[in-house]
Protein backbone atom coordinates (compact mmCIF):
# COMPACT_ATOMS: atom_id res chain seq x y z
CA UNK A 1 0.00 0.00 0.00
CA UNK A 2 1.81 3.57 -0.78
CA UNK A 3 1.97 5.97 1.81
CA UNK A 4 0.38 9.29 1.42
CA UNK A 5 2.65 12.55 0.95
CA UNK A 6 2.49 14.81 3.75
CA UNK A 7 -0.29 17.50 3.64
CA UNK A 8 2.63 20.05 4.89
CA UNK A 9 4.53 19.95 1.72
CA UNK A 10 1.97 19.54 -0.86
CA UNK A 11 1.58 23.21 -1.16
CA UNK A 12 5.15 23.73 -1.42
CA UNK A 13 5.55 21.24 -4.38
CA UNK A 14 2.11 22.77 -6.28
CA UNK A 15 3.68 26.38 -6.24
CA UNK A 16 7.15 24.78 -7.18
CA UNK A 17 5.51 23.12 -9.86
CA UNK A 18 3.45 25.98 -10.81
CA UNK A 19 6.91 28.15 -10.81
CA UNK A 20 8.86 25.39 -12.93
CA UNK A 21 5.78 25.64 -15.48
CA UNK A 22 5.16 29.17 -16.19
CA UNK A 23 9.19 29.52 -15.66
CA UNK A 24 9.88 27.22 -18.82
CA UNK A 25 11.68 28.14 -22.07
CA UNK A 26 9.09 28.72 -24.58
CA UNK A 27 5.91 29.28 -21.59
CA UNK A 28 4.09 31.96 -21.85
CA UNK A 29 4.31 35.04 -20.24
CA UNK A 30 3.19 36.18 -17.11
CA UNK A 31 1.11 39.39 -18.90
CA UNK A 32 0.50 36.25 -21.89
CA UNK A 33 -1.37 34.78 -18.52
CA UNK A 34 -2.93 37.34 -17.25
CA UNK A 35 -4.76 38.76 -19.93
CA UNK A 36 -5.89 35.35 -20.93
CA UNK A 37 -8.16 35.17 -17.45
CA UNK A 38 -10.95 37.50 -18.36
CA UNK A 39 -11.37 35.58 -21.93
CA UNK A 40 -11.27 32.12 -19.85
CA UNK A 41 -14.12 33.29 -17.32
CA UNK A 42 -15.99 34.60 -20.82
CA UNK A 43 -15.62 31.74 -22.56
CA UNK A 44 -16.31 29.51 -19.74
CA UNK A 45 -19.37 30.73 -18.36
CA UNK A 46 -20.94 31.47 -22.20
CA UNK A 47 -19.99 27.41 -22.65
CA UNK A 48 -17.54 27.88 -25.38
CA UNK A 49 -14.87 26.64 -23.07
CA UNK A 50 -15.17 23.20 -20.72
CA UNK A 51 -11.87 23.41 -19.24
CA UNK A 52 -13.20 24.99 -16.12
CA UNK A 53 -16.52 24.75 -14.66
CA UNK A 54 -18.10 27.89 -13.06
CA UNK A 55 -17.31 25.96 -9.37
CA UNK A 56 -13.81 26.21 -10.18
CA UNK A 57 -13.70 30.10 -11.23
CA UNK A 58 -15.28 30.14 -7.84
CA UNK A 59 -12.95 28.66 -5.88
CA UNK A 60 -10.07 30.45 -8.12
CA UNK A 61 -12.14 33.84 -7.01
CA UNK A 62 -12.30 32.61 -3.28
CA UNK A 63 -8.57 31.71 -3.02
CA UNK A 64 -7.27 35.35 -4.40
CA UNK A 65 -10.22 37.02 -2.01
CA UNK A 66 -8.69 35.40 0.78
CA UNK A 67 -5.34 35.61 -0.01
CA UNK A 68 -5.78 39.18 -0.54
CA UNK A 69 -8.20 40.18 2.64
CA UNK A 70 -7.02 41.22 6.01
CA UNK A 71 -9.72 39.16 7.19
CA UNK A 72 -8.39 35.55 8.07
CA UNK A 73 -9.58 32.01 9.94
CA UNK A 74 -6.41 31.99 10.92
CA UNK A 75 -4.93 35.33 12.06
CA UNK A 76 -0.95 35.84 11.87
CA UNK A 77 -1.25 38.37 14.51
CA UNK A 78 -2.53 35.65 16.94
CA UNK A 79 -1.16 32.26 15.81
CA UNK A 80 2.33 33.57 14.17
CA UNK A 81 3.52 31.32 11.72
CA UNK A 82 0.49 29.32 11.58
CA UNK A 83 -1.56 32.26 10.21
CA UNK A 84 0.73 32.35 7.35
CA UNK A 85 0.79 28.84 7.10
CA UNK A 86 -3.02 28.92 5.70
CA UNK A 87 -2.63 32.42 3.32
CA UNK A 88 1.23 30.15 1.41
CA UNK A 89 -1.51 27.20 1.37
CA UNK A 90 -3.91 28.71 -0.56
CA UNK A 91 -1.65 30.66 -2.22
CA UNK A 92 -0.05 27.64 -3.63
CA UNK A 93 -2.90 26.05 -4.66
CA UNK A 94 -4.13 29.14 -6.56
CA UNK A 95 -0.85 29.72 -8.56
CA UNK A 96 -0.45 26.14 -9.47
CA UNK A 97 -4.68 26.11 -10.42
CA UNK A 98 -3.99 29.30 -12.20
CA UNK A 99 -0.87 27.96 -14.35
CA UNK A 100 -2.51 24.63 -15.15
CA UNK A 101 -5.77 26.49 -15.78
CA UNK A 102 -4.11 29.27 -18.09
CA UNK A 103 -1.77 26.49 -19.93
CA UNK A 104 -4.99 24.82 -21.08
CA UNK A 105 -7.14 27.69 -21.78
CA UNK A 106 -4.14 28.91 -24.17
CA UNK A 107 -3.84 25.96 -26.43
CA UNK A 108 -7.43 25.50 -26.68
CA UNK A 109 -7.23 29.16 -27.76
CA UNK A 110 -4.35 27.92 -30.10
CA UNK A 111 -6.17 24.59 -31.31
CA UNK A 112 -9.24 26.85 -31.93
CA UNK A 113 -7.73 28.82 -34.53
CA UNK A 114 -6.59 26.17 -36.86
CA UNK A 115 -10.71 25.58 -36.77
CA UNK A 116 -13.34 27.12 -38.95
CA UNK A 117 -16.72 27.02 -38.42
CA UNK A 118 -16.97 23.18 -37.41
CA UNK A 119 -13.95 22.15 -39.94
CA UNK A 120 -9.93 21.79 -39.27
CA UNK A 121 -8.09 23.46 -41.63
CA UNK A 122 -4.54 21.33 -42.64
Amino acid sequence: MPTPRPVRWTGLRQLSAAVRTASAPGAPSLATRMSAVPRMVRASLSGQYDGCTPAHLAALAAAAAYVVSPVDLLPEAVLSVVGLADDAVVLAWFAAALVRDTDDFLAWEKARERTVRGETVR
